[in-house]
């Protein structure tokens, strides 16, 4: 299958009937690729997410307008366990593993019927959930819960993976080897993936494309490789100096702006 297997089209939701959290959204997410949504928090990413994913309502939020096409099917408004069903499967930012539960009865828990991926399949993509299947989840490092927890959505079967902060809280070394096994187990798999990050750097690193977000809208867009190779993109996301840090990309821009039609 060729073309976008999600689309989202001048996407606005409202959180409880008052407060604006995105507008005008737009993204494309091609079949087979991995697609990085990154910015700052608060930036809009995980709204966004929970649209494509079903999750609005639990928060007291609504899609006020726009539309969301998966496979070339309006999906707005579908409940979770359907787009689940549907093939859309989503790696919340917390609450991800059963604690109680040990790393096989996760998997098993997650193992969907007559589905692809087989447990021994997952096993073998993450050699150190192998080793201990029958320590607690709950006693894992934070890297170990991320890797069963992805391990987890493949044994439901996706064909797009939804992915919140996947290195929200780990050290540099281990996002660097978290990014690269997803990267080579989603393009073995044939997979699609959004990736919602912070850290724009690891994300933008193993992505065919990014969309960067700041205050609830799209500001770039682009060929991953393009957009680290940015220069407003490196300064205000992915390092970025002092000034940057200080302030949002659209109040710098905006300053800039004015100081060229004044000056």
């Amino acid at each position: 299958m060729t073309g976008n297997i999600l689309e989202v089209r001048q996407l606005e939701v409202v959180y409880h009937r008052v407060a604006t959290a995105i507008q005008g959204v737009s993204l494309d997410v091609p079949t087979g690729s991995i697609v990085a949504l990154v910015g700052t928090n608060g930036a809009g990413k995980t709204t966004t997410l929970r649209a494509i994913s079903g999750f609005l309502p639990s928060e007291d939020a609504n899609i006020t307008d726009g539309e969301i096409t998966f496979r070339g099917r309006r999906i707005n408004g579908r409940m979770p366990h359907e787009l689940a069903r549907a093939g859309i499967i989503l790696v919340p930012e917390r609450d991800k593993v059963f604690a109680t539960l040990d790393i096989k009865e996760n998997l098993e828990f997650a193992s969907r019927e007559g589905g692809q991926i087989t447990l021994d399949r997952i096993l073998s993509y993450f050699p150190r959930l192998a080793e201990r299947q029958t320590q607690l989840a709950g006693y894992l490092s934070g890297g170990e819960k991320q890797m069963l927890a992805i391990g987890m959505a493949l044994l439901c079967g996706p064909s797009l993976l939804l992915i919140d902060e996947l290195s929200l809280g780990l050290a540099p070394i281990v996002i660097k080897e978290l990014m690269e096994r997803l990267r080579r187990v989603t393009k073995e798999l044939g997979l699609t993936v959004l990736l919602v990050e912070q850290n724009a750097n690891a994300a933008l690193a193993i992505s065919d494309f990014g969309y960067v977000m700041e205050g609830g809208r799209v500001v770039f867009s682009g060929n991953a490789m393009e957009l680290m190779s940015h220069p407003d993109v490196r300064e205000f996301y992915l390092g970025g100096s002092a000034q940057a840090k200080a302030k949002s990309y659209r109040d710098i821009k905006q300053y800039r702006r004015k100081r060229r039609w004044w000056g």
